[in-house]
């Protein structure tokens, strides 16, 4: 099960619900494979709706990654993700979120 609390975000992914999260070296990872240069500009790239598929992707993996699934990218380039690529798309947004997010 998926803690928010600690930033995790659940997805099911071929038939196996996983756990996701953005942790600080999952963070570095995709500030790398997408090119930004500033945690700023990843948030702003999604805030701003300029993203693409292959920004939804990597987050996915940075996330897998960083919940300890060892993946690469080609990994997910045939998977079935449960809800289709809006429901990637929305757990890309909340894993960016959470990985911000402060406990009350």
């Amino acid at each position: 099960m998926a803690n928010p609390w600690t930033g995790e975000v659940a997805l099911t992914i071929d038939g196996e619900r996983r756990v996701l999260k953005l942790t600080l070296g999952a963070l570095a990872e995709l500030e790398q494979e997408l090119g930004a240069g500033s945690l700023v500009e990843l948030v702003q790239r999604f805030e701003g709706g300029a993203y693409s598929s292959g920004d939804v992707l990597a987050r996915i993996v940075a996330g897998l990654r960083g919940g300890g699934a060892e993946v690469v990218r080609d990994d997910l380039l045939h998977a079935e993700i449960e809800g289709g690529p809006m429901a990637g798309a929305k757990v890309a947004a909340e894993l960016l979120a959470r990985a911000f997010m402060v406990p009350e």
